[in-house]
């Protein structure tokens, strides 16, 4: 497994040096191959097209995105698991900052690459909103009645807390890229999304908190169906 990655590593490496030396549609497949001093059927083992060797690996980042979610527990708040997640992705972009720095300079100099990024980072957005309505009760939309007003509220809350997590990576990303890759992006993009999010946070549930009871007795009224996360949140602020 090792030497798969290390092969890959070296096979992104030389496409992205050759990318930027001579051009993306005047680069082949060989050449990379023959950079990174391997055959050309060694590339198509890894890659299936030359774009996909300077992409990091989006699919298996998903994957574990998923996991990741799926596996948050109910007692954390939802944007709690979101905002982990978003910074599990821009990890992956300051684990290798000078690869990092050469693959935004190639897709800001060849449209089609920089749309294949946009559509592949948009799967992050429908995972964040996805789970967010998995945390409300909401299912799938094809599960609701179109006429429920209430529901389609809260599902389109959840697609612009969503949108509003991904843009917020996406723009701290960028400005971090711009810069070299130096600097802190993790705590850049944890700090911005704590500011964005703040605000965001009461429109994600907007039920009313319950007031304070007897010093020896704490009455919580809540409705059926809230998350266990919000039920704590209740307790520790009532407390």
């Amino acid at each position: 497994m090792a030497v798969r990655r290390d092969v890959r590593r070296s096979l992104t490496a030389a496409a992205l040096d050759l990318f930027l030396a001579q051009g993306f549609d005047e680069t082949t497949v060989d050449q990379i191959a023959e950079a990174a001093g391997v055959a050309r059927r060694t590339f198509f083992r890894h890659f299936r097209v030359k774009e996909d060797a300077i992409f990091p690996d989006h699919d298996a980042m998903l994957r574990e995105i998923v996991a990741h979610l799926d596996s948050a527990s109910p007692l954390v708040p939802p944007l709690t698991a979101v905002t982990e997640a978003a910074l599990m992705v821009v990890d992956t972009y300051a684990a290798d900052p000078e690869t990092s720095v050469k693959r935004y300079e190639v897709t800001r100099r060849v449209p089609s690459l920089r749309e294949h990024e946009i559509a592949a980072t948009s799967r992050y957005q429908r995972a964040f909103a996805a789970f967010l309505n998995e945390r409300d009760g909401l299912g799938t939309p094809e599960g609701l009645d179109e006429r429920d007003g209430a529901a389609g509220q809260r599902r389109l809350r959840h697609e612009v807390i969503a949108a509003a997590v991904v843009t917020t990576h996406n723009h701290v990303l960028r400005a971090w890229l711009r810069g070299g890759g130096t600097g802190d992006v993790r705590a850049h993009l944890s700090e911005a999304l704590s500011g964005i999010l703040a605000g965001l946070e009461p429109w994600l549930d907007d039920r009313a908190r319950p007031g304070d009871d007897e010093d020896d007795v704490l009455v919580v009224v809540t409705r059926r169906g809230t998350p266990l996360w919000r039920i704590a949140q209740e307790i520790e602020a009532a407390r």
